[in-house]
């Protein structure tokens, strides 16, 4: 088991757009063009992680490329493996329990999106203790938000189009709805909870991808659709009207090259964002400022996603990119 007793290591830290933009060094329209340039040293008050450790080591050659979490009350977690196109448990002991395993679609999956293979994404919880997933299967029918079942013969609950690359999820509570990131179509879905049609939240061309994977990991916070670009490297904000809509889109933080999955640390609008391409974890501060707060020598390898649940934060590493260990970590929040 690795262990680091606290990962305070000296960091560069960056200078984010949304400071840029404060200070009136950019416009909203050059959001897209500047990346952080100014760095000074490791001593910026923000959340800071100790007691980083490997809570569970995945089997990276049957395909378990750790991708999603859903962080469980009394320490367990949900992830969602892409390759094995599985749902596992990883118990607060670090044992992982397989939920369910997603069939191959007729034709292997070539006509996935852009991969050309199936896999499961996204994973979330209800309050209920409901387990949701997203199945990119290229083939409709198959495509789209599935429930664990006791059985572990998953339903599907909300079909999608065979075009699209479900792959963030989130439940919108207040609304009754799911909420799904499409990241080659550069939308965000939404569908009711109790199952049905899904339709077209957003659309910003804030959301479209450039080459690859746009629109990626989502949160709502703060009375907004917080959503990840990967291929952009941004973290936007898409305000929630009062009739549930989509509000002006807004970029809150750029220079983030490969970005994956992150989420909000308690905070206010300080965010931990998961950088699959560097292998690393990032700090946003609500100012701007960017930190390094682990990279490959604390085990990060190919660094997929991030979920906060009080004062421990759990990060998947899906060693695709880099390293062949994916692995679920988990590690103390020290807010400063």
């Amino acid at each position: 088991m690795y262990h680091r007793p606290n990962g305070l290591r000296r960091r560069t830290a960056t200078l984010g757009l949304v400071t840029l933009l404060a200070m009136g060094a950019a416009t909203p329209s050059a959001l897209a063009t500047l990346a952080p340039t100014t760095t000074r040293p490791d001593h910026a008050a923000g959340t800071r992680l100790g007691d980083v450790r490997v809570l569970a080591h995945f089997d990276r050659a049957a395909g378990q490329v750790a991708e999603s979490i859903a962080p469980e009350p009394g320490g367990s977690a949900v992830i969602g493996m892409i390759s094995a196109r599985q749902v596992v448990r990883v118990t607060r002991n670090g044992a992982v329990h397989v939920l369910a395993t997603m069939p191959i679609p007729p034709g292997g999956g070539t006509t996935t999106p852009v991969v050309g293979t199936p896999g499961v994404t996204g994973v979330v919880r209800s309050d209920s203790g409901a387990v949701y997933f997203l199945y990119s299967a290229g083939q409709g029918g198959m495509t789209g938000i599935w429930q664990v079942r006791p059985s572990g013969e998953p339903r599907i609950v909300v079909p999608m189009p065979a075009d699209s690359f479900p792959n963030g999820l989130v439940i919108d509570d207040k609304r009754g709805r799911f909420l799904v990131t499409d990241s080659t179509g550069g939308r965000v879905w939404q569908a009711p909870l109790r199952g049905g049609e899904a339709s077209v939240w957003s659309a910003d061309p804030a959301l479209a991808p450039s080459g690859f994977f746009g629109a990626n990991g989502m949160k709502i916070h703060d009375g907004a659709v917080w959503a990840s670009n990967s291929d952009r490297g941004t973290i936007v904000r898409i305000p929630l009207t009062k009739a549930g809509g989509s509000g002006r889109t807004e970029v809150r933080a750029a220079g983030l090259e490969g970005i994956d999955d992150f989420d909000f640390t308690g905070r206010g609008t300080e965010i931990l964002a998961a950088i699959n391409q560097g292998s690393k974890l990032v700090r946003v501060g609500a100012n701007g400022v960017q930190e390094t707060l682990l990279d490959a020598e604390d085990g990060m390898q190919g660094t997929t996603a991030v979920a906060v649940r009080g004062n421990r934060a759990y990060v998947t590493n899906g060693a695709n990119l880099a390293g062949n260990d994916p692995t679920l970590m988990l590690a103390e929040l020290r807010r400063g």
